[in-house]
């Protein structure tokens, strides 16, 4: 696990680089770092070689991350590029995915607009008690547990509880809304799941109509009430699309993030120790776990809406425009001593890339940050003594494949009592804690 705390100037001839960051070869999803320090350096605006074909060239350093993800010369309107979109994440059923996240201005500023208007600064601190409740109560199973896979156990539920709460799902819809939510999340990027998953999409979409219709009939204090009440409303196929991408983005970004952040502090019990003397400091630790292992990898899909040139490098029409967040934020021209946790940093919040940056800067940022404080919170104060049930095991979870949307782990097993002698947790005691019971 050393490897992480390290990355080195170099990591192999460029080529070899290349190829495995083109393919994402095993060595590359369990530690990119090595790889992105050597492309700083040699290929800062590199051109791939991926599966799927397609021209796609990745940006590394900071300064040139942070321009892109706002050059208007880089477009994410999906409908523009639809067979180069498919080309990459396959043929589906498109209508969830024509949201807010995949669209271009002028439609993009009215929808996230109307988006915002609902997801209030208020709203989110006032979700605070609420937040706090779900995650003790989501932890008290996790103590009955004693051993625990962490990310089942607390990181996915925890988001999944606050989203349904903020959409107003009721308690009794959440079995079946969830589970459809599930299937297609499951099904997405697995070609042999394709009848499968265009099924699962249509009854997703049927169900969050029924939603719509239902919340517009009894409306309450919730964000789709909100949403729905607009002096711009937005058609029901937009509050589909939307309802889709906020769930699916809220809910695995967080979970990834809470599973880094907890390893990170596991691997680093000086950092740990810092945060149980002076919890003030959990907020900016946040900042610095966005930045030192956040949990969005890349950025989502962009192609260049016209020849364009960084650094140098041409970026023919067409081509896609990958932009390693996660290199971005340990560039040591930004950065002092970037392969370095320091819960003590200051500054990062606006300077690190771990939400994006410009027009699609993340709608969910501000509650994003407060389920990380209170579940890094939560945990240090319940349990202060936990460690990996198996580090060798934990270096080999991270999660794999070609696109690199994610970087999270596939399971965390913790020991969250080492003093108290415990057995594994049963599949029921885990079904019980992800449905929040």
């Amino acid at each position: 696990m050393a490897q992480q705390d390290a990355a080195p100037n170099g990591g192999g001839e460029l080529h070899d680089i290349v190829s495995a960051v083109s393919r994402g070869a095993p060595e590359y999803r369990q530690c990119p770092h090595p790889m992105y320090a050597a492309l700083r350096e040699q290929a800062p605006v590199c051109r791939l070689t991926p599966p799927h074909g397609i021209d796609t060239f990745l940006i590394t350093r900071h300064d040139d991350a942070r321009e892109a993800l706002s050059d208007p010369r880089f477009s994410k309107n999906m409908r523009g590029a639809i067979d180069t979109y498919h080309a990459v994440y396959g043929s589906f059923f498109d209508a969830l995915d024509d949201n807010v996240l995949f669209s271009d201005p002028p439609r993009h500023t009215r929808l996230r607009r109307i988006l915002r208007s609902a997801f209030t600064p208020r709203r989110v601190e006032e979700m605070r008690p609420r937040i706090t409740e779900i995650a003790e109560g989501i932890l008290a199973e996790c103590r009955r547990a004693g051993t625990v896979d962490l990310m089942a156990a607390f990181a996915f539920p925890l988001p999944v509880a606050v989203l349904c709460e903020l959409m107003g799902i009721p308690q009794e819809d959440r079995p079946e809304i969830l589970e459809q939510f599930a299937v297609v999340t499951r099904s997405r990027f697995d070609p042999s799941r394709k009848a499968e998953l265009k099924a699962a999409e249509e009854r997703l979409q049927h169900r969050l109509e029924r939603l719509i219709s239902d919340t517009r009939d009894h409306p309450c204090d919730s964000f789709l009430s909100d949403l729905i009440r607009a002096e711009e409303p937005l058609e029901d196929a937009e509050l589909v699309a939307s309802l889709w991408v906020l769930f699916f983005a809220g809910h695995k970004t967080t979970a990834y993030q809470i599973g880094n952040s907890v390893l990170n502090l596991l691997l680093h019990p000086d950092q740990a120790a810092k945060l149980r003397r002076d919890p003030a400091l959990v907020p900016r630790a946040v900042e610095e776990m966005l930045r030192f292992e956040g949990s969005v990898e890349t950025s989502t899909f962009r192609y260049a809406a016209q020849d364009a040139e960084i650094r140098g490098t041409p970026i023919p029409r067409g081509s896609l425009v990958q932009i390693a967040i996660s290199s971005a934020n340990r560039d040591p021209e930004k950065f002092d001593l970037p392969d370095e946790l320091d819960v003590t940093r200051e500054g990062l919040q606006g300077t690190h890339l771990g939400f994006g940056h410009g027009t699609h800067y993340c709608l969910g940022a501000p509650l994003a940050r407060l389920e990380l404080e209170i579940a890094l919170a939560c945990l240090l104060r319940d349990f202060p003594d936990m460690e990996l049930a198996d580090a060798q095991e934990t270096g080999r979870a991270w999660l794999k494949g070609p696109v690199p949307a994610f970087r999270g782990l596939e399971h965390l097993r913790l020991v969250l009592d080492p003093a108290r002698p415990d057995g594994d947790p049963g599949e029921a005691e885990l079904a019980s804690v992800a449905s929040g019971k």
